[in-house]
């Protein structure tokens, strides 16, 4: 009921501010939407971030959900002076795709800051990195496979398979029933596996069931 309540309410500050005039400041009501809309918000950061980032949440970055929604609702604010979203499922979609960037940016802010001397500790930590390196190759790869996407399978995949939901959650966000999420589901996977079938057999993409981004099953 409570998640009725947001999107109601958020579909109102949407009118609202769709409806303003130009010499009425939008901002107040972004923020004001922003605020209706936090806790979904979190949810779906905590989701995210730890499903498809956890390397994140530890050492030296040591990211909390609270910290990656403070840097979200930034982004959101600065986007929305010029993106217009129209509808709840448009306002989600683009606080989704705010939350990959923020998390892309903050993965490769990490990446850069590893000292080469850490990789020089031993043999197996040697060893460890080169892997780890190689993985996040086929990372990258995966992530621009979902990026060419088509938009609403892409908008599915994100809520699914990254995200965690169910198929009947992201029917509700979308506003589609069950069966056609299950079909776009279905053809997000057929155009991955084509996309990555050079990509050993056993890695899939992100998904919680795995709590990482770089791994791909064409069958998951």
């Amino acid at each position: 009921m409570e998640d009725f309540r947001t999107t109601v309410a958020v579909q109102r500050y949407l009118d609202e501010r769709a409806g303003a005039k130009g010499d009425t400041p939008a901002e107040p009501i972004v923020r004001a939407l922003l605020a209706r809309a936090v806790d979904r918000l979190r949810l779906l950061c905590q989701s995210m971030l730890h499903r498809s980032y956890p390397r994140l949440t530890k050492g030296p970055m040591n990211l909390g959900t609270d910290e990656l929604l403070g840097g979200v609702v930034e982004r959101l604010i600065k986007a929305m002076r010029e993106c217009r979203p129209e509808t709840v499922r448009q306002f989600f979609a683009l606080a989704n795709q705010h939350m990959r960037w923020e998390l892309n940016d903050l993965a490769r802010r990490l990446d850069n800051r590893m000292p080469a001397a850490e990789l020089r500790e031993s043999q197996a930590a040697a060893f460890d990195e080169q892997s780890e390196s190689r993985v996040s190759v086929n990372a990258q790869r995966i992530l621009q496979a979902i990026d060419s996407l088509d938009e609403q399978e892409r908008e599915v995949f994100n809520l699914v398979r990254i995200q965690g939901m169910t198929k009947d959650e992201a029917a509700v966000i979308v506003g589609v029933s069950g069966k056609t999420i299950q079909r776009r589901l279905s053809r997000c996977v057929v155009h991955l596996t084509e996309m990555l079938s050079d990509i050993q057999p056993g890695i899939r993409p992100p998904g919680p069931e795995d709590g990482a981004a770089g791994s791909f099953s064409p069958t998951g």
